[in-house]
């Protein structure tokens, strides 16, 4: 076994002696823990689960190697995790680096055929093949894709005015299911195709995780960001939200600036048949652990549906 897969645990045959490095009652607490567990453990068994990694955590490598093990660890328990990142940073560094001047239309970058050059160089490249390695460090099996790949996300200009920034309007999500029910995570940077020869598109993070999950009818859609989730006007937290009450925060004011188009990528998901999408802090350790498998959750859940936590049985 490669040693990056050794867990300290005891083995047969070793031939020098540790210490206890956890007491009784640490042990007792994971034990405690796992068996609380076991309901939700059940719950998402089989389930698929899309993830958007964004934010500052993409940056840190400790915080990445944790979000590895999270998805391994749901990979492990019977759920199919579809990982889809953004890279905003990233991109921006290597525009500055190779001297391209970005042009903004109210507050968006105009994406020209130079700068979505650089986007797929950065994404499907730089980025994506980080997170795959950080996965595949873990023990998991990561593959990683673009939307250009068999099609996967097919493209228009969402606003002609900045250039080659995409709006979904075909999505072929085969691709994904063969990968992860041949026992594989797949790892999706945000570049689309479009409907013409040789067109590229970038995609906003958030947006191509919606759409696939849409696509895939996907049980849970995780948003991971910089923030606790959606807050009151109070800037209270709300930790579980109907869509209307959404859309009313929106009209009011209540939600606004960068979490107005989070919120509306989990509107569209949910019209789509996705069951609950919640928009969290990816920067909580265990974010994704924390919001599948406890009672405490994680963050602000959206759903149209009760939720549900009686296992389903399989006969």
């Amino acid at each position: 076994m490669p040693a990056r897969y050794a867990t300290g645990h005891r083995t047969g045959g070793c031939q020098s002696m540790r210490k206890q490095t956890m007491t009784y009652e640490d042990s007792l607490a994971t034990a405690r823990v796992l068996s609380t567990a076991l309901p939700y453990l059940q719950r998402y068994s089989g389930s698929v689960v899309v993830v958007k990694f964004g934010g500052n955590a993409m940056g840190d490598e400790a915080a990445m190697a944790e979000f590895a093990r999270d998805v391994v660890l749901m990979r492990q328990v019977g759920v199919n995790p579809v990982v889809v990142h953004g890279g905003g940073p990233m991109i921006n560094d290597m525009l500055a680096k190779l001297g391209i001047k970005s042009e903004f239309v109210r507050g968006k970058r105009v994406t020209d055929k130079a700068t979505v050059e650089v986007v797929e160089m950065i994404l499907s490249g730089l980025v994506n093949k980080r997170i795959v390695q950080a996965i595949n460090d873990q023990g998991g099996r990561a593959v990683g894709i673009s939307g250009k790949d068999d099609d996967l996300m097919v493209c228009v200009a969402d606003d002609p005015e900045l250039g080659f920034v995409g709006r979904p309007v075909e999505m072929n999500v085969e691709v994904l299911r063969d990968l992860y029910n041949a026992g594989l995570i797949p790892v999706v940077a945000p570049v689309a195709t479009g409907m013409e020869d040789n067109e590229t598109f970038n995609v906003n993070g958030d947006t191509a995780a919606g759409a696939i999950a849409g696509a895939l009818q996907a049980d849970r859609l995780l948003l991971l960001t910089d923030v606790a989730g959606v807050k009151n006007k109070a800037g209270e937290l709300l930790t579980q939200l109907a869509p209307e009450e959404v859309r009313a925060m929106i009209a009011d004011g209540t939600i606004s600036g960068g979490m107005i188009p989070k919120t509306e990528t989990a509107l569209l998901a949910l019209e789509q048949g996705v069951r609950a999408v919640t928009i969290m802090d990816g920067r909580v350790p265990n974010a994704c652990l924390l919001e599948l498998f406890t009672e405490h959750g994680a963050g602000s859940q959206i759903r149209s549906t009760e939720p549900r936590v009686k296992p389903r049985v399989r006969r």
